[in-house]
């Protein structure tokens, strides 16, 4: 499978990498774009300050042309956080994504999208002060009336970015379990 992989607020850091080497070792191809140019940041707020910065569109913009050369092979979308929300954002407009895989993120849906039957896989902390419950219902219900296919995972006790061993954030547990589901849901598609 062809993944392109986002990374979060915090940059590409070595766990995005180790994310991508992972997902390589499965028998993947994967790109890690750099969205903030080579930056990384100690804190999530330093990254979102980055990100405003720059702006939505710059952003969307460089992600699009990272895309570009490869999306006639179509890609799966997947990313981290903020990585996830962009993953979303392109994958809804590529009609030859072949999935979707979402850590720990999400992003609003356009009415007008449609994304019929693109397997979608999210996976989030419960609870997650970036994925409240009202938003990922509310989210959830949109998804599904773009036709996306959409499953979603919970991991009771994790931080937000739980797969980062390098942040406070991490669960060992979630993260393994997370990589278990996620590998088995790119080997189906």
């Amino acid at each position: 499978m062809n993944i392109m992989l986002f990374h979060s607020a915090y940059g590409l850091t070595p766990a995005v990498r180790d994310a991508a080497d992972r997902l390589r070792a499965a028998g993947h191809e994967v790109w890690t774009p750099d969205l903030f140019e080579g930056r990384t940041f100690d804190s999530v707020e330093e990254g979102m300050e980055y990100q405003q910065a720059v702006g939505k569109e710059e952003l969307l913009k460089r992600a699009v042309l990272a895309v570009a050369p490869y999306s006639e092979r179509g890609l799966v979308y997947s990313g981290f956080s903020l990585g996830a929300s962009v993953a979303q954002t392109l994958a809804l407009g590529d009609d030859k994504a072949r999935g979707l895989l979402l850590l720990q993120g999400t992003s609003d849906i356009a009415p007008n999208a449609v994304a019929d039957e693109l397997p979608v896989q999210l996976h989030v902390a419960e609870p997650d002060q970036f994925e409240t419950d009202d938003w990922l219902s509310a989210w959830y219900l949109q998804m599904g009336r773009t036709g996306a296919d959409v499953e979603v995972y919970r991991y009771p006790g994790a931080g937000h970015l739980y797969m980062d061993r390098d942040l406070p954030d991490y669960d060992a547990e979630a993260a393994e379990a997370t990589w278990r589901v996620a590998l088995g849901f790119l080997e189906s598609l």
